[in-house]
C-alpha cells in the first residue's frame, strides 16, 4: 500500500471524526457528516487527499460488505413476504419515475434514446443511504421498512437490465451496431450466471461451508465465508452484473444456514468501517466550482428529483393499499439518486449518451439528492404524525365486518405471529376478539376463513372506533414498528383511557417512553427471550415448578430489573445455587456383562447403598417411570438416575 494512501485514510478518518462528532451533538445523521467529508477532502474541496481512485476501490469494499451483510439478515421466507411491495410497489416505481424523466428530457429537446437513459439514471434510489437510515431506526421490520427494501430490491434487478440496455440504447441513437452485439453477450452470460447460481446455492456452497465449519476453526471460517462472497460477486461480475447485487445474493446464499449469524458477527465492523468510505468517496465527487456556476440549474434538478420522486414512490405504496402516512415515509426515503445511477451513467458517459456538463449535472443532483436524504426522512416522520387520521378506502375484496355489538373484546393490531397467538388463545379461552391489519392480502385470506378482521391503519381514530375502542376491555399491540406503538399508545389513551392496553416492543429502552404514553403493561422481546430460557435451564436442573413461576413472576413484576443488573435477588441465590451443585441427572446404559444384567433395584440397592434414585427405565420401546424395586435389568436398559455428581459416579461400574 503506497504511503500517499496511507496519509489520505489517516487524514479521512481524522477529519470525519472531527466532523461526525460535531454533528453527532447536533444530532444530524452520520451519513451527512461522512458526505460532507468527502466534499471537503475531496480534489473539489481543499484537495487534502490525492489517492481518489485507491479510496473508490476501498468505499466499493464497504458497500460489498454493506449488501453482503443486509442480505445475511433475510430469510427466503421474509423475500416471499416481500414479494408484493417489490413486483407491485418496485414495478410502479420504477415504471413511472424512469418514463417522468424521460419524458421531461424529451421536454428539454434530447434525443429519444438519451431521454430514456436518463429515465434510467432517475429511476434508482441509493440503497445503501436509506437501508442505513433504516437500520440506524431500527425499523427494517415496520411496515414503511419491508415496502422501502421490497422496491429498492426490485431497483437493483431493474438496474442490471438498464446496464444491459445501454448498448441497444446507443445503437437506436446512431451507435456501432456492434453495441447490440455486447448487449446479447451480456444477457446471455447473465442467463448462465443466474442458472450457476441456482446449482451453487442448492448443493455445493452448502457442502462446502459444512466441511469448512466441521473444522471449528474460526479463522478457516471466516476465509471459507470470504470464498463464497467473492465466488458469487466474480460470477456477477463475469455476468456484467452489479458487484453490490451479487454481494446481496451471496449473502441471501447463506441466510437460510445456520452459519449466518456468525458470519454477520465477524464482518460487522469492517462493514461499518468501509461503509463510511463509501459516504466519504461519493462527497468527492461534488464539483463545487460547477455547483457556483450554475446555481440555477441545480437547484432546478434538486427540487425536481426531490419532489418528484416522492410523489411517484409514493404513488406506487399508494397502489399496495398502505396508508397515506407510510406512502410517504416511502416516497421521502426513495427520493434521491442512488449510487448505481453512478454505474449506468460512466456507462453511458463511456457510449456517448452524456456530454461532459451533462454528466456533472447529474453528478452534482445526485450527491446533494443524497445529501438530503436524511432531513427528508424526518420530514417524512413529522408528515406522517399529521396524516394518520386521513383514511383511504379499503381495497376491493377487504370486507368490513360489524362490530356493533362488541362489548368487552380483545382488539389485536397486526396479524403476525405473535397476533396469530393472541387471537388462538382468545378463541380457545372463548373471548371475542377482533383484528385491525394493514395488509389486504392478509385481511383477504383470513377474513374468507371467518376470522374478525378489520383492514386499517390502527394510527388512525376512525379504524379504533370501527373497531370498538370504546366498548373494548384489553388491546394488544404485536407491530414490530416502534414508531407507530408509539402513536398507537397515544391516541388510544386519548379516546379510551380506561383500556388496558398491553404493547410489546423489540427493544428494552422503548419500555419507558411507552409507559410514559400510558401502557399498562409492556412486553420486550429480547427479555421474555431471556425469560424463556433462564426458566428451562431451572427446570433442567430440577427447580420446582412452582417456584420457577414465581421467579419469572418476579422479573416480570420488577420490570426485568434483574437482568439488567445480572445480579440473582439475595433470597432466591442460595436456594438454586444449592439444586444446581448438589443434584445431578444422568443416563446409563446396562451392557451384556455387567454386574447389574439380571439384577432388580432392590437388590443393586442403588437407594440404600448409593443414595441413587432411579426416575426412568426404558426397556426397548417401552419406559417406566418411577420403577419399582422389583424391576429386573437386562442388557440393553436404559436407567435415568439422580443423586449427587459423586454418588453418581460411584454407581458407574455396576452398569459398565
Amino acid at each position: 500500500m503506497e504511503s500517499s494512501l496511507l496519509r489520505d485514510m489517516v487524514i479521512i478518518y481524522a477529519l470525519a471524526a472531527v466532523v461526525v462528532g460535531i454533528f453527532h451533538r447536533i444530532k444530524v445523521p452520520p451519513v451527512v457528516g461522512f458526505l460532507l467529508t468527502g466534499v471537503m477532502a475531496g480534489p473539489y474541496g481543499f484537495g487534502l487527499v490525492s489517492s481518489v481512485h485507491q479510496v473508490e476501490v476501498l468505499a466499493e469494499i464497504g458497500i460489498i460488505l454493506l449488501l453482503f451483510t443486509i442480505g445475511l439478515e433475510f430469510s427466503a421466507a421474509q423475500l416471499k413476504q416481500m414479494r408484493l411491495p417489490a413486483l407491485v410497489g418496485g414495478g410502479l416505481q420504477v415504471l413511472m419515475t424512469g418514463a417522468a424523466g424521460a419524458g421531461g428530457a424529451l421536454l428539454l429537446g434530447i434525443a429519444p434514446g438519451q431521454a430514456v437513459f436518463w429515465g434510467f439514471i432517475l429511476a434508482l434510489s441509493s440503497t445503501a443511504i436509506v437501508l442505513k437510515l433504516l437500520q440506524e431506526k431500527a425499523a427494517l421490520d415496520s411496515p414503511q421498512g419491508r415496502t422501502v427494501l421490497g422496491i429498492l430490491i426490485f431497483q437493483d434487478v431493474a438496474a442490471v437490465l438498464m446496464l444491459l440496455a445501454i448498448p441497444f440504447l446507443a445503437a437506436a441513437g446512431g451507435g456501432s451496431a456492434a453495441t447490440s452485439q455486447v448487449g446479447w453477450g451480456l444477457l446471455f452470460k447473465g442467463l448462465a450466471a443466474v442458472a450457476l447460481l441456482l446449482v451453487g446455492a442448492r448443493w455445493v456452497f452448502p457442502w462446502f461451508m459444512g466441511r469448512m465449519a466441521a473444522t471449528r476453526n474460526r479463522e478457516l471460517f471466516i476465509i471459507a465465508v470470504v470464498v463464497v462472497l467473492l465466488a458469487v460477486i466474480w460470477l456477477t461480475a463475469w455476468a456484467g452484473l452489479s458487484l453490490a447485487l451479487g454481494a446481496f445474493l451471496a449473502g441471501l446464499i447463506l441466510a437460510g444456514s445456520r452459519y449466518s449469524h456468525q458470519a454477520v458477527g465477524s464482518f460487522m465492523p469492517m462493514r461499518d468501517l468501509f461503509t463510511s468510505l463509501f459516504f466519504v468517496s461519493i462527497g468527492m465527487l461534488l464539483d463545487i466550482r460547477f455547483l457556483l456556476a450554475h446555481p440555477g440549474w441545480v437547484a432546478l434538478g434538486v427540487s425536481a428529483v426531490l419532489v418528484g420522486k416522492t410523489l411517484l414512490a409514493g404513488g406506487a405504496v399508494l397502489a399496495l393499499a398502505q396508508p397515506l402516512r407510510v406512502a410517504l415515509g416511502v416516497g421521502l426515503m426513495l427520493s434521491q439518486v442512488g449510487e448505481f445511477s453512478f454505474v449506468l451513467a460512466k456507462a453511458g458517459n463511456a457510449a456517448g449518451m452524456l456530454n461532459p456538463q451533462s454528466y456533472q449535472l447529474m453528478l452534482t443532483v445526485a450527491v446533494l439528492t443524497m445529501a438530503l436524504t436524511p432531513p427528508a426522512a424526518w420530514l417524512g416522520g413529522k408528515l406522517a404524525s399529521r396524516t394518520e387520521q386521513i383514511a383511504l378506502p379499503a381495497p376491493p375484496g377487504c370486507p368490513v365486518p360489524s362490530t356493533h355489538d362488541l362489548v368487552g373484546h380483545v382488539i389485536v393490531v397486526g396479524y403476525g405471529i405473535n397476533g396469530q397467538n393472541v387471537t388462538r388463545a382468545a378463541r380457545a379461552a372463548g373471548i371475542p376478539y377482533v383484528v385491525v391489519e394493514m395488509n389486504p392480502t392478509t385481511v383477504r385470506r383470513e377474513a374468507a376463513k371467518g376470522e374478525p378482521i378489520i383492514f386499517g391503519d390502527a394510527l388512525n381514530q376512525a379504524v379504533l372506533e370501527h373497531a370498538g375502542v370504546l366498548t373494548a376491555r384489553v388491546m394488544v399491540v404485536t407491530i414490530a414498528d416502534p414508531v407507530a406503538t408509539r402513536h398507537i399508545v397515544a391516541t388510544v389513551k386519548d379516546v379510551n383511557p380506561a383500556l388496558h392496553l398491553i404493547a410489546r416492543t423489540r427493544f428494552l429502552q422503548e419500555m419507558a417512553e411507552l409507559y410514559k404514553l400510558g401502557a399498562d403493561e409492556v412486553i420486550p422481546e429480547e427479555y421474555e427471550t431471556s425469560v424463556e430460557i433462564f426458566a428451562r435451564v431451572l427446570r433442567r436442573f430440577l427447580v420446582p415448578q412452582a417456584e420457577i413461576e414465581r421467579l419469572v413472576a418476579g422479573l416480570r413484576a420488577e420490570g426485568y430489573e434483574m437482568l439488567r443488573t445480572l445480579e440473582m435477588p439475595p433470597e432466591h441465590g442460595p436456594d438454586i445455587a444449592k439444586l444446581i451443585s448438589d443434584v445431578d441427572i444422568i443416563t446409563l446404559q446396562v451392557m451384556a456383562d455387567a454386574a447389574a444384567a439380571g439384577k432388580t433395584i432392590a437388590v443393586l440397592g442403588l437407594r440404600a447403598k448409593h443414595g441413587v434414585t432411579v426416575l426412568a427405565v426404558r426397556q426397548g420401546r417401552k419406559t417406566l417411570a418411577n420403577p419399582g424395586a422389583d424391576t429386573v435389568l437386562t442388557p440393553g436398559d436404559f436407567l435415568v438416575l439422580m443423586a449427587e455428581p459423586k454418588a453418581l459416579e460411584g454407581v458407574r461400574a455396576l452398569f459398565r
